[in-house]
């Protein structure tokens, strides 16, 4: 099924000053993970959210799907408060490390997730044979999840995250301890739910496969955003202009300033600033926050 993305004003998830605090008996004071965070993002959009270990991210996905309550801010899916069950219902969800029963197939785990979603008979069959050749799993799916590839089994993860038709993914760590042909595979999904116009909000520590599927990314630290945007904007350079020309002699070349606009049989291909790596950015901006 190949759905058409729709033009819509309302925020498939908008996060609003969000702040989480947790008491524990080894601090006077609050942890704080996430500190006044904000995140906007638009239906069809790939949207990923970076940052170390112990810098909010699970947290602020718990806390937009309802699993936690902010101690201030607000989170809202499709418009409707995170923290009403309703809210959830369009919403496909895989974790850093899903469970499945290991004595049941493929097929069967999606079955059995697919009745909890309220399907049955042929709309349920239709859509478990859908999702395995989504996945790439058909030829696996009468093989027990038990003896599943970590890559595997984070496909079929993600085949449930999608059994009630979301539209929007979240996604937690998806290529987590995953080859680099599982993490591929994964990234051609990702790809391939955007093309569907599903809206799609992943963290990772996988800088480059955030870069190649990512519209928009948000830098966490500390509990705190320190630099979102869209990607393109993000990484490139502020202080340096590439200059791409057609025909352009190897004269033309060595007065490359003002002349190319007054040089016949000369144009400019395309202007823009050169890219940098979002691993770069993740770096410079993390040490630009320690003290």
């Amino acid at each position: 099924m190949i759905r058409v993305p729709m033009a819509e004003s309302t925020p498939a998830v908008e996060i609003r000053n969000l702040s989480k605090e947790f008491r524990t008996s080894f601090r006077r004071k609050p942890l704080r993970a996430v500190d006044d965070v904000s995140i906007r993002i638009m239906p069809g959009e790939v949207y990923g959210l970076i940052g170390p270990n112990g810098s909010g991210k699970s947290t602020t996905m718990k806390a937009l799907l309802g699993l936690v309550a902010p101690t201030s801010g607000s989170c809202a899916i499709f418009g409707k408060d995170s923290l009403k069950t309703d809210s959830r219902n369009e919403v496909g969800f895989l974790p850093e490390n899903p469970y499945f029963y290991k004595h049941l197939t493929g097929a069967e785990t999606l079955r059995f997730y697919g009745k909890l979603c309220g399907l049955y008979g042929k709309a349920l069959a239709a859509r478990v044979d859908e999702l395995l050749d989504l996945v790439d799993l058909t030829n696996a799916r009468d093989r027990r999840v038990g003896g599943y590839s970590k890559g595997m089994l984070q496909r079929i993860g993600l085949a449930q995250a999608l059994i009630q038709e979301p539209r929007l993914v979240i996604l937690d760590e998806p290529t987590a301890g995953v080859d680099p042909v599982g993490s591929r595979e994964i990234r051609d999904l990702i790809l391939k739910l955007r093309d569907r116009g599903i809206t799609v909000f992943l963290c990772s520590h996988l800088l480059e496969q955030v870069q190649e599927v990512c519209d928009h990314v948000g830098i966490i630290f500390r509990g705190r955003m320190i630099r979102e945007g869209r990607l393109e904007e993000l990484i490139s350079i502020e202080d340096q202009t590439d200059i791409v020309l057609k025909d352009a002699s190897s004269e033309l070349l060595e007065k490359i300033t003002a002349l190319v606009a007054a040089t016949p049989g000369a144009s400019v291909v395309r202007t823009g600033k050169p890219r940098t790596t979002l691993e770069r950015l993740f770096l410079r901006e993390i040490k630009e926050e320690k003290p």
